[in-house]
């Protein structure tokens, strides 16, 4: 087994709980990123959803690799997009949550996960995987029950759901991997660290 230890790049409990209940022994960075600014510079230049969650996470990894100098740094991020190409960004507060929600109703949208891994300042690989989910029509009596008890669970969550949780009861069909949906592309990191000896083949 490889000595190269991983680094994740990010406070995010969710992926670091992920990575952990798939056997990764793994420790979690703040990369000290401004992610609002990066966003809104790259959505001025009319980047797609799939190319800005993949430079936010590329972001994230080359930042805290550049700055530890060791290790391998795992960076990862995930956009929302309806199929227009309007992308929706986490919940403001719940006002904004309900509206976000009835905007979702009754139609498709994607998700797309972004993971970079970087040493020593440089990307040495990266994985862009896509979900496609239907929403059922909602009601708005459902979205403001829902919004209300779920809150604390959804509110740093792009969607504004939790699909492992009751955000289940949002969806009519799921095409994609549910950890994809959860934020990572698991399996393929998985592979990658098989490959590098991180993990037992």
């Amino acid at each position: 087994m490889s000595e190269a230890r991983l680094i994740l790049a990010s406070k995010s409990k969710a992926r670091l709980a992920m990575l952990i209940a798939a056997g990764v022994v793994v420790e979690a960075i703040a990369p000290n990123v401004d992610e609002e600014s990066l966003k809104d510079g790259l959505k001025s230049e009319g980047v797609t959803a799939r190319n800005l969650a993949d430079a936010l996470a590329e972001a994230k990894a080359v930042r805290l690799s550049g700055r530890i100098g060791t290790g391998m740094i795992l960076g990862a991020d995930q956009v929302l997009a309806l199929e227009d190409g309007m992308m929706l960004d986490k919940p403001s507060d719940s006002v904004d949550a309900i509206a976000q929600l009835k905007l979702l109703s009754g139609k498709k949208h994607k998700l797309f996960s972004a993971a970079v891994i970087a040493e020593q300042g440089i990307p040495v690989w990266r994985h862009i995987d896509i979900a496609t989910l239907s929403v059922r029509v909602l009601s708005d009596s459902f979205i403001e029950q829902y919004v209300e008890s779920e809150w604390d669970n959804i509110r740093h969550c792009v969607g504004c759901y939790e699909i492992e949780g009751h955000g289940a009861q949002l969806f009519s069909a799921i095409a994609g991997c549910q950890f994809t949906i959860m934020g990572l592309p698991l399996l393929h990191l998985l592979d990658y660290l098989r490959i590098r000896g991180i993990l037992p083949s």
